[in-house]
This record gives structure tokens, sequence and C-alpha cells, in this order.
């Protein structure tokens, strides 16, 4: 291995380059786009996942501040169909007349690799014949995006690991997801709310695992199947809750997946927090 080839590798064996989930910064970039990134840049961070919504104000700046999109979350609507659902759960408006397919050239031309579905509407989160429909929709999505040249992640909450009749929502997707089109983009958050190991988790699904999402856990939160309802305290940056950190870290490593996102879900200082996560990152010697 050449010195140059070398310096890109993290002390877990392989290159990761630290991304943000633009959610963290929701609130400041309709007011500050521009300098909002390039504080992101300054901190170190090199690749960015944002929503749909967030694609026409923001990825004409990205080059700017020498950030790279990589992943586009969309409105799940587009693909289940239950707006009326995503309303009652008081989800920002979706345009009239916005379909999946639109955003598949969207990605496309901003420069994506992966489209991810990231979310259900609490109304939506049903039996397991559901989640079987629910399957059979996104592998015919991500036949599409693949035809794109695009990749396609389900990316899970704690909702999915709740037992019902029959079994567990995220053992039925597991199941009939199509391995070679549908990735995972597992959050090792939510995976751990669910009293699930995240370092296991990732380790059982490494093969089909492309993206993940990091932060911490307030110490002692108990364990919790509703996203809605949990308390903005129990989001914490990296470093500063009780989750294993390190083992998680090193089951990503094990994984296909290179791009990594630090995700702040509430924070009074977002900028702050993914400065904090970073410097965790650093510390830890898991970026290239």
């Amino acid at each position: 291995m050449s010195m140059a080839a070398a310096a890109t590798m993290s002390g877990f064996g392989k290159p990761f380059a630290a991304g943000v989930q633009l959610y963290t910064v929701r609130d400041l970039l309709p007011k500050q786009p521009l300098e909002t990134l390039q504080q992101i840049a300054a901190i170190g961070y090199l690749e960015v996942e944002m929503l749909r919504s967030q694609v026409k104000l923001l990825t004409p700046l990205l080059k700017q501040v020498n950030l790279r999109p990589i992943s586009l979350h969309f409105e799940t609507p587009l693909l289940t169909g239950n707006r009326t659902a995503w309303q009652h759960a008081d989800m920002p408006p979706i345009e009239s007349g916005v379909t999946f397919e639109d955003c598949i050239p969207l990605a496309r031309d901003h420069g994506f690799q992966y489209l991810v579905f990231n979310y259900l509407s609490p109304e939506e989160r049903l039996g397991l014949d559901f989640y079987r429909s629910l399957a059979d929709k996104l592998n015919a999505a991500a036949q599409q995006c693949a035809s794109a040249g695009l990749r396609f992640c389900y990316h899970n909450h704690d909702f999915e690991f709740q037992p019902k009749p029959g079994g567990r929502p995220i053992d039925v997707l597991l199941e009939r997801l199509d391995k070679s089109l549908v990735g995972l983009e597992v959050d090792a958050f939510w995976v751990s709310m669910a009293g699930v190991s995240a370092a296991a988790f990732l380790d059982e699904h490494a093969d089909r695992v492309q993206l993940v999402h990091l932060k911490d856990r307030a110490k002692g939160t108990p364990v919790h199947y509703d996203i809605a309802t949990v308390p903005n305290k129990t989001y914490r940056e990296l470093g500063s809750g009780d989750l294993p950190l390190r083992e998680i870290l090193q089951a990503i490593s094990r994984t296909r997946a290179t791009h990594v996102f630090v995700e702040q879900d509430f924070s009074l200082e977002p900028i702050r927090s993914l400065r904090q996560s970073y410097a965790f990152l650093k510390k830890e010697s898991f970026l290239g």
C-alpha cells in the first residue's frame, strides 16, 4: 500500500469520511444556508445527506464548501400513497403532483448515490401484512433506482423492532427485501432504543449495510418503540451517552458501509453538537 493510500485509512481498517444528515441543522439552513454549510465543512465533515425538499436550496452551494452529496431522503407517502397519515403526523407538506419517479432524476442529476426510504407515519405501522406489502413496493422502487444508476436503502427507527402478532416488522422486511436491490441505512441509536444490540445487528446484516447513522443516547434511557415521544434530552452527542460506541464503530468497519452520517435529532446548538461528535470520531481514529 502506498503512503497516500495508507493515509486514507482509519484505525478501523478502511477509510471512513464523516458526513452529516442535514436534518440536524434544519432550522439554520433556511436562514443561513451557505454559512451553515461552511461551518459544517470547517469542522471537517466531507459528506452530507439531505431531504428532498432541501435539494434546490442546498446542492448549488455544496461545491463552494467542498461537501459531497451522498444520499437523499424522500417523503415516504411518495411510495406508500398515504399522504393523509403523513399530514396527521404533522410532517412537512409535499408539493402537489410530486411523485417518487420525480425523485430519481432529482437525485441522479444532483450527484447523489442513494435514495432512502426513511420513515413511516404512526397510522401506517400496522400488522405484518402491511410490511410484506411495503417490502414489495420497496423492491420495485429499488429496481427503478438501479436502472438509473442509483442505490436504494431502508432507514430504520425503533418501531420496526416492536413485537406484533406473528413477529417483528424488521424481520418481515429483512426476509422480503431483495438483498441485491435494497440496502440498509442502519441507525444505531434507534436499534439501541428498541433494546437491541446495534453492534450485533450490524454484524448480523453486514453484507446489507451500506449507510449508517450515529448519535448517542442519554444514560438510563428505557426501551422505546415510539419515536414521537422520545424526550429531547435523550439525543446526545457522540461520546456523551451510554451507547457502546467503540463496539458499534468496530461493527460498522465489518460491514459494506463506507458512509457514516452524524445526526442530532434535537440540539439547542446543533453546530456545537456536530463539532463535539466529530471530535469523538477523530479521537477514536475512526476517520480516514
